[in-house]
């Protein structure tokens, strides 16, 4: 059993729920509250799920479904199921494979990994351990240099999309993060009275594995020429300096040609803008309810940039997925496909690769069984006319 992994009874699993509580229970408060928390008083976080509540399925009765084909094709690679792993920073905190088990698990269930540019591993690594299809997520940190580097790498490794992150010029006032010391675990600084000494004394197996790893290592895909790779103290005043603007996509466009997908659109301008500039497809995100807060909630914004691309591109979305009957929501409201980070991050916590494999098969089952008793057959034949949306009836 790889190093971190936790066997799982699935009769002791039947939801990310339960994924979440034994996250809970492995990892010390500071890592699980990284993973859960959201921005300032978490009004999107709360919101991005309870938006799901709203939308009412309208099922066809009497239909026989004897099974459900949950194929999709995104960007060219088909799929077994309309679920990505979304980009998750710090992923080796949660368990020491981090990303080599989520990308494993992730190619294995016949899906793709996003990969975080702010990743433990090496992205060749990560590239390799998976059978599947596997896209880069990119901050413009470390300079222009720098991010060219990253990118050429992940060009020659075989990564199939570059994933462009818009909504963080600086990063969001996480409080959990705050209270907890966050700032000083990532900066290796461990005084006796950091808040979070205690939390980690307490999980003694999550430690031991975290110092059998080396602790938190530098970020070997940002390599600042004459300086080798970033510290992830350095990541929040980094990505303060170097954020991201429209005019940065022709100098990437020159350094990658593959697939560009925007992250973190809201609206219908940024989508217009986005596929202006050569994306392929964008992904209606508001990063998780961990930017800015009391904007909206994913699912409620998803019609308006399905709307304003008119087809011209792939709409994608993330944040608050937690059922297959929550991506039956998003694909009903225009979504090809949605990304999860929190689910299967739950998973990673929980029991490593394991407990990311459980979190799709989770998710799999969900979404076939919704489809079954909707009385929908396949993911193609899904449309607004399986739901009624309160915000967009009249």
């Amino acid at each position: 059993m790889p190093a971190g992994a936790r066997k799982l009874a699935s009769a002791d699993v039947v939801s990310i729920a339960d994924l979440r509580r034994l996250a809970r229970k492995r990892v010390p408060k500071v890592v699980f509250d990284y993973i859960d928390g959201g921005a300032d008083g978490e009004v999107t976080l709360r919101e991005n799920r309870r938006v799901f509540d709203d939308v009412i399925f309208r099922p066809r009765h009497a239909v026989a479904v004897a099974s459900c084909d949950l194929r999709t094709r995104v960007l060219g690679s088909e799929l077994s199921l309309p679920v990505l792993l979304a980009p998750v920073g710090y992923l080796r905190m949660m368990n020491p494979e981090g990303e080599v088990a989520a990308a494993r698990a992730a190619g294995t269930a016949g899906t793709i990994f996003t990969l975080s540019t702010v990743s433990g591993h090496r992205l060749e690594e990560v590239k390799a351990a998976s059978v599947g299809p596997v896209w880069y997520q990119l901050y413009l940190m470390g300079g222009r240099e720098a991010t060219r580097g990253a990118i050429q790498r992940a060009r020659a490794a075989g990564f199939t999309a570059l994933v462009v992150t818009i909504d963080t010029p600086i990063a969001g006032m996480r409080e959990r993060d705050f209270r907890n010391g966050m700032k000083e675990l990532l900066g290796a600084d461990y005084p006796a009275r950091a808040p979070f000494i205690g939390q980690l004394l307490v999980r003694p197996g999550w430690l031991a594995a975290f110092l059998l790893d080396g602790g938190l290592p530098k970020l070997p895909n940002i390599v600042i020429p004459g300086q080798g790779s970033m510290q992830l103290k350095e990541v929040p005043n980094v990505m303060a300096r170097q954020a991201f603007s429209w005019g940065d996509l022709s100098w990437i466009r020159q350094d990658w040609d593959g697939p560009i997908v925007v992250k973190g659109v809201l609206t219908g301008d940024d989508a217009r803008r986005a596929v202006d500039e050569g994306a392929v497809a964008v992904i209606v995100s508001n990063h998780g309810g961990r930017q800015l807060d009391c904007v909206s909630a994913t699912l409620r914004a998803l019609p308006e940039v399905v709307a304003a691309v008119k087809g011209r591109a792939e709409v994608l979305m993330d944040s608050g997925i937690r059922r297959g009957a929550d991506v039956v929501k998003a694909i009903c409201l225009g979504a090809g496909a949605v990304l999860c980070g929190r689910a299967f991050a739950y998973g990673l916590a929980a029991a490593g690769e394991a407990g990311v494999t459980r979190a799709l098969e989770i998710l799999r089952a969900d979404l076939e069984r919704t489809m079954k008793l909707l009385g929908c057959s396949s993911l193609s034949a899904l449309d607004r006319s399986y739901v009624d949306v309160p915000w967009l009836s009249g």
